[in-house]
């Protein structure tokens, strides 16, 4: 931060190339007095008198401290902090000061922010995608309501008993039922044809 003790920036400084087993014990007091320092500075509550001050769009106090940590670096050490797996003692610390960072912003504002014109298009995409997509399911819901009104070919399958087929089992009759008077064996066979000169005169 500006106006830190240059012997306080150097000792949090130092913790990224210092080995973990080599920190002596007033490095690690240091380094969490740092950290509470700063998650202290960023749960200050705003004062509205003064947010009412200012002008529209200017930045808040909270802005701009995190602005300033944003210039010294400070995220760039707080995520260091977070991902290294030697340094999982501050991990609660940590999670703190980010929830504090992000304590005036919604969810929807962040994911919004400098997407611009981008953004503004790929909402407009997206709508378009959905009503086409809408359109869609209602053409195929028309289609499955016309296709169960059609009359199925399919007539069924019917075992005829008493009639029996090559071997010892019932015949299987697929046709419908109206074309089962007409049954014989020779049903759907082709006639045999007869040479002309064995045709009779």
């Amino acid at each position: 931060l500006p106006g830190t003790p240059r012997g306080l920036w150097g000792a949090l400084t130092a913790v990224s190339p210092q080995d973990w087993e080599q920190r002596q014990e007033e490095d690690t007091l240091l380094i969490e007095r740092i950290l509470l320092l700063v998650r202290n500075v960023l749960h200050v509550p705003p004062d509205p008198t003064e947010e009412q001050q200012g002008v529209d769009g200017d930045a808040s106090v909270h802005d701009r401290v995190l602005w300033a940590l944003h210039i010294s670096g400070m995220d760039d050490l707080l995520k260091f902090l977070a991902s290294a797996q030697v340094e999982q003692q501050w991990a609660l610390h940590v999670l703190e000061i980010i929830s504090l960072m992000f304590r005036d912003q919604s969810p929807e504002e962040l994911a919004a922010l400098g997407q611009g014109t981008a953004g503004a298009e790929h909402g407009q995409d997206t709508r378009e995608l959905e009503t086409l997509r809408q359109r869609e399911l209602a053409e195929k819901r028309t289609r499955a309501l016309q296709r169960t009104s059609r009359h199925s070919r399919f007539g069924g399958s019917y075992v005829l008993q008493g009639v029996k087929s090559i071997g010892d089992r019932d015949v299987v009759f697929h046709k419908g039922l109206h074309n089962l008077k007409s049954y014989t064996h020779d049903l759907g066979k082709e006639p045999r044809r007869l040479p002309r000169r064995r045709q009779a005169a």
